[in-house]
């Protein structure tokens, strides 16, 4: 398809920085790979041998999850439905609090490696294939749809070569992570940060300084109506509104920060409990930093097309493209920046792909192969780590194929880690914040409230909710003086949200589609979450759940909380992990921890401690 004149195209320039983004990252990937005595062992490769410090991991954890889905969607999502999406910088908040102080505690003083392993331990070993099925499933088809959304809204924008674009970045994936493990996969993510606000910060100052500055951008904002702060309304049927944002949006992103194996595995890998709660509380700034951006970003859309809405205008198909139809209006006699810009989306992908490559190898070791060969050597596991990274790098473009049967993204993908994350979520809140919950509980809670999200998603997805729930804006085209032969002036409330290629046309709406279907996709988690939660508290109790007596470590604990102030009490051991001697071979302080180099895996240690 042919970009539309009036507009730049790429040019060799472009092609070159986003030529160069790549190479750095392989090259990255090739000095881990050699650095410090390569990839000894398997928790060199999946942990970065528990060495790193908290900058760069917090600079990592920010990038996988903001993909190339936040630098597309998010501007794209503020330009036709208002910048209440900002209200996520409360949500953020919560979510760290929680992840830091409820879940990194349990997870840090056991020293594991994937945090299905802590399943095992709680609950047994039926439990933690269940979880880690779940994980694979979810985060093969996630990073599906990750690889391929941004190829598809930059190809029909700029031209740029499709499937090219899809294997190219899955490639040079695959390549540095299976080269040079965590490590690799945390320093790709440091340097993709930077080329993310680079490219970010190319469009505002462009924008701002076309648009005649930044208030005149919020002045046609506020008069467009796009400063949509203060909606309280109650309802969960409304798409965004302040409620569905915190507590919905919370649930969905604490599954993703608290429990998620791409995001535990990293925090795990630092020094000190101390240095993986800092890298949390860092990363807290950087996601401010990145959603202040996209939403300025959002606004600048809104600014510069405020009366001609390419996207009503049918010169883009999606609003997906809508960022990058910016881009080339308005960086188009810069070469190299609409490149630059390309590379700023592709880090996105690049460092949500790698940090699910790794985990993925990571659950795949530690859940699935460790428990059966139990004889295999550290050398050899760390091989078939590298195996794993390939495997899953080639499922993942596989998905990609895939995902181009499906519609539209931030939704999509935002749904399905409601639907998985929350039930999984609700499954370690039972087992580090409910003495009393049993592994029959979990289980029957894991599947109800699986049952019951994957209901209302499936349902949400094949009867797209009304118009009037998810509010978009309007959008006017009466400034395009092109031969545009409708009507002069037209509001978008007709398309329909959900492209998906499943949709069930013109059929008449009963109450179960117009007010269950209809829930804020933000709170298909926190159902999920919810009902996991309470019917495993439920039968927990009636099947005897109070009389069995659980280890302590596996639960968070007072002196977990209490510990944050120990810095206060003794400046001399600033660098332990907690204040008492340490005791039973080291257990409590990870990095010396006899469980983790045992070959004959955690699971014989410490049955002796569980019923």
């Amino acid at each position: 398809m042919d970009a539309p004149r009036g507009i730049g195209t790429f040019l060799v320039w472009d092609y070159v920085v986003f030529a160069a983004m790549l190479l750095i990252s392989a090259v990255i990937g090739i000095y881990y790979a050699f650095a410090g005595g390569g990839q000894q062992t398997s928790k060199d490769f999946l942990m970065g041998g528990r060495r790193m410090t908290a900058m760069p991991v917090a600079m990592s954890l920010t990038a996988s999850f903001m993909s190339a889905v936040t630098v597309l969607g998010t501007p794209a999502e503020v330009y036709r439905f208002g910048a209440i999406f900002s209200i996520f910088a409360i949500t953020y908040f919560f979510v760290v609090v929680l992840s830091a102080e409820v879940f990194l505690p349990v997870f840090y003083k056991l020293g594991i490696t994937s945090t299905y392993e802590y399943l095992e331990l709680r609950f047994n070993k039926c439990v933690r294939l269940c979880g880690t099925i779940l994980f694979i499933v979810q985060t093969i088809l996630y990073t599906g749809i990750v690889i391929y959304a941004p190829a598809l809204a930059l190809n029909q924008v700029t031209g740029f070569h499709l499937w090219g674009a899809v294997v190219a970045t899955g490639v040079v994936c695959t390549f540095y992570c299976t080269l040079g493990g965590l490590k690799a996969v945390i320093w790709t993510d440091v340097f993709q940060v930077g080329i993310m606000v680079a490219g970010f910060a190319s469009v505002i100052i462009q924008a701002s300084l076309i648009q005649g500055g930044i208030n005149t951008i919020l002045n046609d904002a506020y008069n467009g109506g796009r400063l949509n702060f203060w909606n309280f309304n109650p309802n969960p049927l409304q798409r965004h509104t302040f409620w569905t944002i915190v507590i919905g949006g919370t649930f969905t992103w604490t599954s993703i920060y608290g429990v998620n194996q791409s995001q535990v595995q990293r925090y795990i890998s630092c020094k000190s409990r101390f240095q993986a709660k800092m890298s949390l509380y860092i990363n807290l700034v950087a996601l401010w930093a990145i959603l202040t951006c996209s939403v300025l970003c959002g606004l600048s859309l809104y600014s510069r097309y405020r009366d001609c809405d390419p996207w009503t205008a049918k010169k883009v198909s999606a609003p997906d493209q809508l960022m990058p139809y910016l881009v080339l209006d308005i960086l188009q006699d810069y070469p190299g920046l609409p490149g630059l810009f390309v590379a700023c989306a592709y880090s996105g992908t690049l460092s949500t792909v790698s940090s699910s490559i790794n985990a993925l190898a990571a659950v795949t070791v530690e859940d699935l192969i460790k428990p059966r060969f139990r004889s295999l050597s550290e050398r050899s596991l760390s091989w078939i780590s590298q195996g794993m990274s390939v495997l899953f790098g080639v499922l993942c473009i596989g998905m990609a194929a895939l995902a181009s049967l499906m519609g539209a993204l931030l939704q999509a993908a935002l749904s399905i880690f409601g639907m998985v994350g929350g039930p999984l979520m609700g499954l370690f809140a039972l087992g580090i914040l409910v003495p009393f919950s049993n592994s029959i509980g979990a289980l029957v809670g894991l599947l109800a409230g699986f049952a019951i999200s994957l209901w209302v998603g499936i349902g949400a997805q094949l009867y797209p909710p009304l118009p009037e729930r998810t509010m978009p804006l309007s959008l006017e085209t009466y400034g395009c003086n092109s031969t545009y032969n409708g009507t002069n002036w037209m509001t978008t409330t007709e398309v329909p949200f959900s492209t998906s290629a499943f949709q069930v046309h013109n059929i008449e709406r009963t109450p179960l589609m117009d007010n269950w279907y209809s829930l804020s996709y933000l709170y298909f988690s926190t159902v999920g979450t919810l009902a996991t939660l309470f019917v495993g508290m439920l039968i927990s109790l009636l099947t005897g759940g109070r009389k069995q007596n659980v280890d302590r470590r596996f639960l968070l604990t007072q002196e977990d909380f209490l510990s944050n102030f120990d810095i206060f009490k003794k400046k001399k051991q600033v660098l332990s992990d907690k204040s008492h001697p340490i005791e039973d071979g080291g257990t409590d302080n990870p990095a010396f921890n006899h469980i983790e180099l045992n070959c004959t895996g955690p699971s014989s240690k410490i049955n002796g401690t569980r019923l």
